[in-house]
């Protein structure tokens, strides 16, 4: 069965983020000065081949730690959807 999961990474709280600094501060230069703080990220679409939901979690689990997020700065969370057919697909969180 085919799945595509959609993989957001972004640093730890607590970690630096001088990307988001820069970017929260051309935001209020912008004039949306209620803007607070920004964090940067990277947003990742990985499509696989698994044989069920248990699997295909598991398989996107060791890709996060094993090269899409270094673990010590970085957090991953992602969606999983099941691809059946083109143009269908079935949601897990």
């Amino acid at each position: 069965m085919r799945w595509s999961a959609e993989v957001h990474v972004r640093l730890r709280a607590g970690i630096a983020d001088p990307e988001g600094l820069t970017i929260a501060g051309g935001l209020r230069a912008l004039g949306f000065e209620t803007v607070h703080e920004v964090r940067h990220g990277k947003l990742l679409q990985v499509d696989f081949d698994a044989p069920d939901p248990g699997s295909a979690r598991e398989a996107v689990a060791s890709m996060c730690r094993r090269l899409l997020a270094n673990p010590v700065m970085e957090v991953a969370t992602w969606e999983l959807r099941a691809i059946d057919e083109p143009g269908e697909e079935l949601r897990l969180a």
